[in-house]
């Protein structure tokens, strides 16, 4: 007698933000997706289950958006192994986000899927009730360590659902030891439901774009030849400010040094700008913004050194697309950035600015040192490739299913 063939099944994602999201969340949840459907069906990929499952990714469609050019992408190089599901009921596309709490599991359970993993920090309600595994990305915390960074009710609303999925997942994954701490500390999880699993970041910036690239994007933004790059939301708690002032205490010894961030405007943008132009630095800060991939790959290359003094993360993507593009990194201390950079990155306290100068004399003399900085940070940076933090993962799925 043939045997049947197993039984397929499905593991469920939130799409929300791997559909319409082009940075952040959407990254991370787009990038999970890629490295599960490449390497599920490798030789020595942890099993799931007696059958390769489809990957659902589960959302509502949005009037008001247009999806983000690699989600189709996504569908059409893996259309064995990934799918959209969608709500049925209209009620669920004109309130999207009461669905997303309240009405997901439902449509979960009609799709047969036996496993989901909220990939952006909260979960649907009703999942334990209706029998399905669980497991939820947490990327940070930092909206209860700096409350003061957001509007109160935002605060609210992300604690509430936060906390809901801290304790209602099965279990629960932590971008890095800091933010597994900060679990622990804010919402009394015992560590061994958390795992750590670090974000992976694409090597997209790594290749070098060339001498005529380089010239080429300094002209286009009016750039010189001897710069500081900063990449990241030019927000308050990114803290471009003392990375101004360290400029500012430099202004004899490096004259003709300038200082480029690029990332979303917001109101301390206007503050930053401020304070170069009452400290005649105004010729010196570059704030660019809406940059194509590759003209920040070419100006991660053109540039001398990578500085972020970000107040608190709960990772560091940007640091580690520095270190592939070969750029010496400085980073913060007090968050996770050491966990994103590795030990031979220099770590200086975000608010000192003396010691920020310092740090960037000293390398910007030292090109030995410099070249040191890179080919170690290079080396540590191999553990957060695709297939690196995927295969945790695929152990993940495959204990929580074990017993199905």
């Amino acid at each position: 007698m043939n045997a049947q063939p197993p039984t397929p099944f499905f593991i469920g994602f939130d799409a929300k933000r791997a559909v319409y999201n082009h940075t952040g969340l959407g990254n991370y949840s787009r990038f999970v997706v890629e490295g599960l459907a490449k390497f599920l069906t490798e030789d020595d990929a942890p099993a799931c289950a007696d059958a390769t499952p489809t990957l659902a990714l589960v959302a509502t469609e949005s009037k008001h958006k247009q999806p983000n050019a690699a989600y189709p992408k996504l569908l059409e190089d893996y259309p064995d192994l990934i799918r959209t599901v969608r709500p049925h009921h209209f009620l669920a596309r004109c309130f999207p986000a009461f669905w997303r709490r309240y009405g997901m599991s439902r449509t979960l359970v009609r799709n047969g899927i036996r496993l989901f993993h909220g990939l952006s920090g909260e979960l649907p309600v009703g999942l334990k009730r209706r029998g399905i595994r669980s497991v939820v990305t947490v990327h940070d915390l930092i909206f209860l360590h700096f409350p003061q960074f957001y509007k109160p009710i935002d605060v609210f609303i992300y604690k509430l659902k936060a906390r809901h999925a801290c304790r209602k997942a099965d279990r629960i994954i932590a971008v890095s030891e800091c933010t597994k701490r900060d679990i622990v500390r804010y919402f009394n999880i015992q560590p061994d439901r958390i795992e750590v699993i670090y974000q992976g970041c694409e090597p997209k910036f790594a290749d070098n774009p060339g001498p005529s690239a380089l010239t080429a994007v300094r002209r286009r933004y009016g750039l010189p030849e001897n710069f500081l790059l900063f990449v990241g939301s030019i927000e308050a708690r990114k803290n471009l400010l003392v990375a101004v002032k360290a400029l500012e205490i430099l202004r004899d010894d490096c004259p003709d040094l300038h200082l480029v961030a690029v990332g979303k405007r917001t109101p301390y943008t206007a503050t930053v700008e401020a304070y170069a132009a009452a400290h005649g630095l105004s010729d010196r800060l570059h704030c660019l913004h809406g940059l194509p991939n590759e003209d920040l790959r070419a100006l991660y290359h053109a540039a001398r050194l990578f500085v972020y003094p970000s107040l608190y993360e709960g990772f560091g993507i940007p640091i580690i697309e520095a270190i592939q593009a070969g750029l010496p990194v400085i980073a913060a201390t007090g968050s996770c950035l050491e966990e994103a950079g590795g030990p031979a990155c220099p770590y200086i306290a975000p608010d000192d600015a003396p010691a920020w100068a310092e740090a960037i004399r000293r390398l910007l003399a030292d090109a030995e040192t410099c070249r040191h900085i890179v080919r170690e940070s290079q080396a540590y940076v191999q553990r957060f490739d695709q297939k690196a933090v995927t295969r945790p993962l695929l152990k993940l799925y495959r204990d929580l299913l074990a017993d199905l």
